[in-house]
């Protein structure tokens, strides 16, 4: 069978901006196309019906992994779990020793990938009121989630808070997994998030900021 070519926005070397990898070098393999629409999407240009993707081979982007010398690579999009193949370049990848995490929107099931050889780490929004896209989550996921996992809340305003707040005690998230919120940038103040993490005692949740937002400038793309 002929190797499938998956089609990618950009690839790029950098720090991982979020989640437990946050801090660290990073390959980024960045994906055409996504099946949400969110209010506050930063990447949509890479959704867009008219943009141009490289056609490139599992072979070529872990390539292009080993070359960047990062031990960390990071499928993202774009909804990275709409490619379709996806899970023999996770297997290549894994093969090869890196640390694979995948950035998924939190509404494609990851049943599949969970049960890969080489399992990735996966980092799943769950997208609160604010981002217009709710009612596509996949709660099913949770039951696959291990400590290495994360489920991040991209929230906006205080109303997102709250509904955050009661989906982790819902399911339960710090018992199975990392669980961060995250301000959606010029949106809410982090100080305001703060305030609310010590007034609910969200004990086990985590605060980020989007690392990469800070050190360049938020609309550079490629780091």
């Amino acid at each position: 069978m002929k190797d499938p070519y998956y089609r990618v926005a950009e690839c790029f070397t950098s720090i991982n901006g979020e989640a437990q990898a946050a801090g660290e070098t990073a390959h980024f393999i960045r994906f055409c196309g996504c099946n949400l629409n969110c209010s506050y999407c930063d990447t949509r240009w890479a959704n867009a019906p008219d943009v141009k993707p490289m056609l490139l081979t599992a072979d070529a982007l872990a390539k292009g992994a080993v070359a960047s010398g990062a031990q960390n690579v990071t499928l993202t999009g774009g909804e990275p779990l709409l490619q379709e193949g996806i899970g023999g370049l996770i297997e290549l990848l894994g093969v090869m020793g890196f640390r694979v995490e995948i950035e998924t929107n939190g509404s494609i099931p990851i049943g599949e990938f969970a049960a890969l050889q080489h399992r990735p780490c996966f980092t799943l929004d769950y997208k609160l009121p604010g981002s217009g896209m709710e009612s596509a989550m996949d709660t099913g996921n949770y039951r696959y989630l291990q400590m290495q996992d994360t489920v991040k809340f991209v929230s906006g305003s205080i109303e997102d808070l709250d509904r955050a707040r009661e989906i982790i005690t819902e399911y339960d998230l710090t018992a199975k997994c990392k669980v961060y919120l995250s301000p959606v940038f010029g949106k809410i103040e982090p100080a305001q998030m703060v305030e609310y993490m010590l007034r609910h005692r969200m004990a086990g949740v985590r605060m980020q900021l989007q690392m990469h937002k800070f050190i360049w400038d938020p609309e550079q793309r490629g780091v």
